[in-house]
Formats: structure tokens, C-alpha cells, sequence
């Protein structure tokens, strides 16, 4: 028997064990357990806990600091983040839930104290309590006690409300237009970029962070973006609702128990205090909404809007100015790698099937929605997926049915009072309902979410008009004029004030979060095309035989047919003849699709109408694009003159 004070794995204590005159062995190594509250044996049950995401590869032994040490710096760090124009040191800050007995406040000592520049407030005589990473359980508990609107589903996730706005509103998005960002960013017509002075993103911020300070508590998320460890970004969001910290923990790659304790100063934080609106009266501002970028400081402030999809796409704005700067191409698609390590890049807007069809049980799944694409291949942004539920069904897309359980947020959802179970067909909320899980959730994710380079390159529309093929091969030249494009219709529900389907062009299938001219993308896309020998495709997964209201949308299982030909290569070996006014190169047949919808003008009865439609769409393309022409594309103009031959022609 191991002498006394022994330790076994983990440093845990050894069980003993001795045989007794009654044959029963006893663990006779620790002293019984002296609970006499409920609360005492809650705190046994408690456990240290690492986050969950796997993540392999990873360097750099422990900080040699003591637990203390590291936890001092780390609410240094957060207190740091949310000082403001007048408290330059921070609130003070603590580990822990002010609901909960055990949580003792611990004062942070700053290492350099600064002068106020106002009298003290009676905010600084309070504890700020910091949740920091919780787990997914631990924000469960916390939305259900004091989150009204969120309840668990029948499935096991997380039902909430995002409140009065239940999608983006791009209008009250603005950046900061400073000596960072004057000759960078793409200002002007078209341009998503809302400019504002840096006095008034510092208004904003002071709004923001005062709003937070005032909290009985804060949930801050320390996390990453970019799954190419050589180029990930290191992001903090600071957030008052238990919903939004669930959200970016599924959305963002969450880091692994070493890294988190070596994780340091944030790249970028994001100051979410969505709940409270901006002052209207502030210069620039044209609503109680406002979404706020500042590259310089690399902050982020969002003002009177509670709507998650707020916090992930202005991140992905970021990294669509960070990642070109490093000379890598940062996407707005879909990926995935076919077992014989074929990738597929899905480009497309809300709507057009980009996360439904780059979620294929027969391929890995490297990420539904944002990308980089370097010189090591393809790696995916985020550490989750954002699927949109409405209609959704097991039949049709059984990986994100499956992905609805303990841990992922559901937005907006309608369900049963009593089973608790969700309706997706409802669209009494909004149409825009969304589901938000880990991408481990998808069986078939591939862990770590890096592929290699491209073989194929699709663009995917959303045709309201019913006239473009459900599928066309495209030339290189073609695959830029339709990827600067970015043709689609704006789908109900994705943004305020949308209620039907409507003809949009989005360039770069993105135009809302990009930061650069179109153009600038468009030429590292064509370089990279070029240099790996990927194949640009067309596809339309919008209407046949008529315009949105008279046509029908092409079958889903018609496209899934169109997507499995272009990853096994059948289709670049097929028959294509070429369309009118488009030039498109369209194949006669393809297996499993009835060869009368690969040509459009086949599925309308009235020929006349389809000829004047095909006319006012290419008109529609050729003033879309009129906004571009007098932007050089890559190093001389050779691909310019290219680019706007393989327009429509009349």
C-alpha cells in the first residue's frame, strides 16, 4: 500500500484501499466530505474546465506565472480595455458572478496610475464582475435567470430574441475616415463604408463603455479568428448578454486552455452595448442604431441594436482590411474538400444556398461563410456556423437540422409553449431566422478548418428574373465580371425593410463588409485563379419558367445533382453551347437534371417575355458595372479590357 500524502494522476490524491474484517474496501485516504449547504456542495461539484474546440499543433510551454499572477494580469487586461476618456485605468474589475456567494471581489492594483482628469464618480466606488469565458452551460444558466425571451427547445438549444432589430442594419454602420483609412478603405458611391470623425467614434465608445461600467456585471469573450495559425487574429468582445457571449463563442475559434492563459492584449475588441441606444443628436448619426469601426484603435462600438449577426460581420469587415495587407485574399463563401482533397470555394449573398450547399455529408465541411485564401491554401475565419432556419427541414438539410442541439443559439424562433418544439416555418418574428452552432457540430468539419488551394470556384445567384442558366462555365475573365458584380437577389428578412425578393448587386458577393475597392479583390482573385488552375462556374439556384411571382425556384436537389457534377470533374468533360446576350457556356446535359432547364428560355411559355426580361437584366448589369470601369485591375490593364468583353452584349 502507497504510503500516505501519495498522489496519483493529475495530482490528484491516490485511493487507498485496506481490507476489512467485513470484506468491504474502504477509501480510507481523504477526509469525509463536510458539507452542510446546498451552496458548500455546489462549490465541491465545481471543476476547472478547458474550452472545447481541438485544436492540434499548438507550441509554447506554460507561462511560468503562478495562477494569481496570471489572473491579475487577465483583469488587468479587461480593466485596460474598458477604460475611457476620463478613467484611463479602468473600472475596477472581478472574476465571477455577483449572484453567486462564492464570488469574493478582488481589487485590481494598477501598475501605472494616472491622474483623473474629472472628480471621482460613484462609478468608480463599484465592482465591475467579469463572466469571463464562461462555458456554454454556465451562459445557459445565465440567459434562462435573467434573459427575458430565452428558453430551451425541445432539442436542447438555446431559444432567444435579439429584440427589435432581427437583422443587419447597414445603414447605421460607419468607420472612422482618419490618416489610417483616407487613401486605404473604398469611400464614395457604392461604397459600404459610412464615414465618421474619430471625435465622434470616441463619443460613441464613452456611450458604450460607460453603459457597460454601469453593469452589475460584463461577459467577456477572449477568442481568435483565422484557423491558419500563422495569420490568426486575436479578438475580445465585451458584451452585457449572456445570448451574444454564447454566440461569438460558437462564431469565433475558441482557444485552447493553454492559449487562453497566454492570450495577452486583444488584436481587436469589440464594446457591445446593444441594449443602449446612441444619442441621435451626435454628428453623424442618423438613428439610435450605430455600428461603429475604428481601424486605428482597432475597436468596434455597437449602439441600439441586440442583433448577433452585428458582432460577426464586423469582424469580418476587419479582417477584409487586415488580411489584404498580408497579401491574402479574404473571401465571403463557402468551402469544402471532397475526400480525395478536391476544394470547392462557394461564393454567394444570404439566401442563395452558400451554407446549404457547402454543407455536403459526402465532403468536409471547411467553414459555411468567411475565408482567407494565402499562399498555404484556404483556412476558415470563424470556429462556427450561421445557418438560416427558416424552412428548414431534416429531409433537406439534415447536418443543420442535426447541428440544432445543447450549445447552439436559436434566433427569433417561434415555438410550441408546452413541447417547446420549434416551428421553422413561422415567420411571425421575422423571416430571418437564424441558428449559430460550433462547426464541429457538423459531423463531416474538418479540424483543424485549413484545405489547400482551390480547384473549383463558384458563384452562386439568386435569379428573381428567371433567365440565367442553372449552370454555366465561365472563363476567367467571366468569373471576375460576375464576382465584381455579385448578382443576386436580397432575400426577405436579412436586412430592415426588405419583404421580397429584389434584384440586387452586391460585388464580391459581399459588397457589405468589404473595405477595398472591388477591384483590389477581384485582381488577387484572378492571380490566384490563375496561378493554382481553379474553374469559375455560374450557378443560379433562383427561379426557372418565369420571374419570382409567375416562375418556381429551381429544385434544390437539381443544384445538389449540379454541384456533385462540378466536384467530380464530369462536368468540365461535358457538351456547352453558348447562351445570347450573356455568353455563357452552358452544358447540354447534366446527370440527374432534366436537360429542358439547363436553357432557360426552354421552361417560359411566353418566348417574347423571356427575350425582354434576358434584355432588361443585361441593362441592369451593364449600369452596375459602369461604376467600376475606371478601376485598373491588376498590374496592367490587359485584364480590364477582358473583364468588360465578358459583359453582356446587346
Amino acid at each position: 500500500m502507497a504510503a500516505n500524502g501519495a498522489t496519483g494522476r493529475n495530482g490528484l490524491a491516490k485511493i487507498h484501499t485496506e481490507k476489512k474484517a467485513d470484506e468491504v474496501c474502504h477509501d480510507d485516504s481523504t477526509t469525509p466530505m463536510k458539507a452542510q449547504t446546498i451552496d458548500e456542495l455546489h462549490s465541491l461539484q465545481m471543476k476547472k474546465s478547458a474550452p472545447t474546440t481541438p485544436l492540434n499543433g499548438i507550441q509554447g510551454p506554460f507561462a511560468a506565472f503562478s495562477e494569481e499572477e496570471r489572473t491579475k494580469q487577465q483583469l488587468q487586461s479587461i480593466s485596460a480595455s474598458l477604460a475611457s476618456l476620463t478613467r484611463e485605468t479602468g473600472p475596477k474589475v472581478v472574476r465571477g458572478d455577483p449572484a453567486s456567494k462564492s464570488a469574493t471581489p478582488r481589487v485590481v492594483s494598477h501598475h501605472h496610475h494616472v491622474s483623473p482628469t474629472i472628480s471621482v464618480s460613484d462609478s468608480s466606488l463599484k465592482f465591475t464582475h467579469v463572466l469571463y469565458n464562461l462555458s456554454p452551460a454556465e451562459l445557459y444558466e445565465q440567459a434562462i435567470k435573467y434573459e427575458k425571451g430565452s428558453f430551451i427547445s425541445s432539442s436542447g438549444a438555446l431559444a432567444t430574441l435579439s429584440g427589435a432589430k432581427t437583422g443587419r442594419s447597414p445603414k447605421d454602420k460607419r468607420v472612422v475616415r482618419d490618416e489610417t483609412t483616407e487613401h486605404d478603405l473604398w469611400w464614395g458611391k457604392g461604397s459600404p463604408n459610412i464615414e465618421m470623425d474619430e471625435q465622434t467614434f470616441m463619443v460613441n465608445r464613452e456611450r458604450a463603455v460607460d453603459y457597460l461600467n454601469s453593469l452589475d456585471k460584463v461577459f467577456v469573450n477572449d477568442q481568435f479568428l483565422n484557423w491558419d495559425p500563422q495569420n490568426r487574429i486575436k479578438v475580445r468582445i465585451v458584451s452585457a448578454r449572456a445570448y451574444h457571449s454564447l454566440f461569438m463563442h460558437n462564431m469565433c475559434i475558441r482557444p485552447t486552455a493553454e492559449e487562453l492563459e497566454n492570450f495577452g492584449t486583444p488584436d481587436f475588441t469589440i464594446y457591445n452595448a446593444g441594449q443602449f441606444p446612441c444619442n441621435r443628436y451626435t454628428h453623424y448619426m442618423t438613428s439610435s442604431t450605430s455600428i461603429d469601426l475604428n481601424l486605428a484603435r482597432r475597436e468596434m462600438v455597437i449602439l441600439g441594436t441586440q442583433y448577433a449577426g452585428e458582432m460577426k460581420k464586423g469582424l469580418f469587415s476587419v479582417m477584409h482590411y487586415l488580411m489584404p495587407k498580408r497579401q491574402i485574399l479574404s473571401l465571403h463563401s463557402g468551402c469544402n474538400m471532397g475526400k480525395d482533397g478536391d476544394v470547392a470555394l462557394f461564393f454567394g449573398l444570404s439566401g442563395t444556398g452558400k451554407t446549404t450547399l457547402s454543407t455536403d455529408h459526402n465532403r468536409y465541411l471547411i467553414g459555411d461563410d468567411e475565408h482567407c485564401w494565402s499562399d498555404n491554401g484556404v483556412s476558415n475565419i470563424e470556429g462556427g456556423c450561421y445557418a438560416k432556419c427558416i424552412d428548414l427541414s431534416r429531409e433537406k438539410e439534415p447536418d443543420i437540422w442535426n447541428a440544432i442541439k445543447f450549445g447552439t443559439v436559436l434566433e427569433n424562433v417561434v415555438f410550441d409553449e408546452h413541447t417547446r418544439e420549434v416551428d421553422y416555418s413561422d415567420k411571425s418574428v421575422t423571416e430571418n431566422t437564424r441558428a449559430a452552432y460550433p462547426i464541429e457540430y457538423i459531423p463531416n468539419a474538418k479540424i483543424p478548418c485549413v484545405a489547400s488551394h482551390p480547384k473549383n470556384v463558384i458563384l452562386l445567384a439568386c435569379d428573381a428574373f428567371g433567365v440565367l442558366p442553372p449552370v454555366s462555365k465561365l472563363t476567367l475573365a467571366q468569373t471576375m465580371y460576375h464576382f465584381i458584380s455579385g448578382y443576386t437577389a436580397l432575400v426577405a428578412g436579412t436586412e430592415e425593410g426588405i419583404k421580397e425578393p429584389q434584384a440586387t448587386f452586391s460585388a464580391c458577393f459581399g459588397a457589405a463588409f468589404i473595405m477595398l475597392h472591388p477591384t483590389k479583390y477581384a485582381a488577387m482573385l484572378a492571380e490566384k485563379m490563375q496561378k493554382h488552375g481553379a474553374t469559375g462556374w455560374l450557378v443560379n439556384t433562383g427561379w426557372s419558367g418565369g420571374r419570382y411571382g409567375s416562375g418556381s425556384r429551381i429544385k434544390l436537389a437539381y443544384t445538389r445533382k449540379i454541384i456533385d457534377a462540378i466536384h467530380s470533374g464530369s462536368l468540365l468533360k461535358a457538351e456547352y453551347k453558348r447562351t445570347e446576350v450573356f455568353g455563357l457556356e452552358i452544358p447540354t446535359a447534366v446527370e440527374g437534371v432534366p436537360s429542358d432547364i439547363l436553357e432557360p428560355m426552354n421552361t417560359w411559355t411566353d418566348k417574347k417575355a423571356y427575350k425582354e426580361t434576358l434584355l432588361k437584366l443585361g441593362g441592369l448589369f451593364k449600369n452596375n458595372f459602369g461604376g467600376f470601369v475606371a478601376h485598373k485591375i491588376g498590374k496592367d490593364d490587359k485584364l480590364t479590357d477582358e473583364i468588360l468583353a465578358a459583359g453582356p452584349v446587346f
